[in-house]
């Protein structure tokens, strides 16, 4: 008898809307909304149509390779290169493009250059056991100077008989929506059904987990590693190209740093450090979190030199209070 009223008590504890508010993604999404709200009452200009424009633009692409680095969190890893996988994706395609060929081509290109850089990483980090922090930091530099010798260190912002194709792809939109944000909205949601609904995702989490009890599950954590390093490769070289069509030329510097931004919008949203819990819609949230302030320091006279602080600090916090609530959980 007793056991029943507590497994009615715990039911009842335990609603779908308690474990959505128990999330810390709910929180950054709460926040972000707030942060909105009070910007719109502050100032006259960031619930201008044109804004809110830039504002999701913005944040998309750090929210593609979020998506990525989501992937890599949860089963344990980290990926530093992200940044310089971009910009390495996008020289390709102008390079590319700049020859004469199509867009199609060189988003070939760029997808391929992308994949390879991630292939490398998952070979290094699941075969030869190199830690995933000093592998993609050495790629982080590597990635970067192949994109220099590629292109001479010079820019290149002519992209051949595509060029107004490409730059409809990056810096376009449809009824009124950027075309990063419907690609970030369609990837967002082809992530999130794969790591809820697919064998791959159910063992990425696994790996994330317990490593050591997925290899005597008979999980491949190998063959599962290279993909996850991959797939985190495939999302900076999708962002790659869609920046270059944004920006219409692309630098050597491009995408410089970028991996601090990704790393601290999947943390902010959730993601666990040590492995094994993060969200699709988390990530995506506390990118657009970020892009929030940073705007919101541009549009109340703040020096942009205090971003950093507060993009480092957000980082922090999160994972403090991942800690914090972690701790409480394991004394209950």
């Amino acid at each position: 008898m007793a056991t029943s009223i507590d497994d009615a008590i715990e039911r009842q504890t335990h609603t779908r809307l308690g474990r959505i508010v128990g999330q810390q993604a709910f929180w950054v999404f709460v926040a972000a909304m707030l942060a909105c709200l009070a910007l719109s009452l502050l100032t006259d200009t960031f619930a201008t149509p044109q804004n809110l424009f830039n504002v999701t633009r913005n944040f998309a692409f750090v929210g593609i390779m979020a998506l990525g680095m989501t992937v890599v969190i949860i089963s344990g890893g980290i990926d530093l290169s992200v940044g310089s996988v971009l910009c390495l994706s996008a020289m390709v395609l102008a390079i590319t493009m700049h020859a004469g060929y199509p867009l199609w081509l060189g988003c070939a290109a760029a997808i391929a250059a992308s994949l390879v850089v991630g292939f490398i990483n998952g070979v290094l980090i699941a075969y030869v056991r190199i830690p995933s922090f000093v592998v993609t930091l050495g790629m982080l530099s590597v990635a970067r100077s192949a994109a220099m010798v590629l292109s001479q260190n010079k820019m290149i912002f002519q992209f051949g008989p595509d060029e107004k194709l490409l730059f409809w792809l990056g810096g376009g939109s449809t009824f009124g929506i950027a075309h990063p944000v419907i690609i970030l909205v369609v990837l967002a949601i082809v992530t999130g059904l794969m790591l809820k609904w697919t064998r791959w995702g159910c063992h990425v989490f696994a790996i994330g987990s317990n490593e050591k009890a997925a290899v005597l599950t008979g999980i491949g954590v190998r063959r599962l590693k290279v993909s996850v390093f991959m797939f985190s490769s495939l999302m900076a070289g999708i962002a790659g190209v869609l920046e270059a069509g944004w920006l219409g030329g692309v630098t050597t510097n491009l995408g410089q740093s970028m991996e601090l931004s990704v790393i601290a919008a999947t943390v902010i949203g959730g993601a666990n450090l040590m492995g094994g819990a993060g969200t699709v819609f988390g990530s995506v949230v506390g990118a657009a979190l970020i892009e929030v302030i940073r705007n919101s320091l541009t549009l109340l006279g703040i020096s942009t030199f205090w971003q950093g602080m507060f993009v480092g600090s957000f980082i922090v916090l999160a994972v403090a209070f991942d800690r914090i609530r972690a701790s409480r959980d394991s004394e209950n």
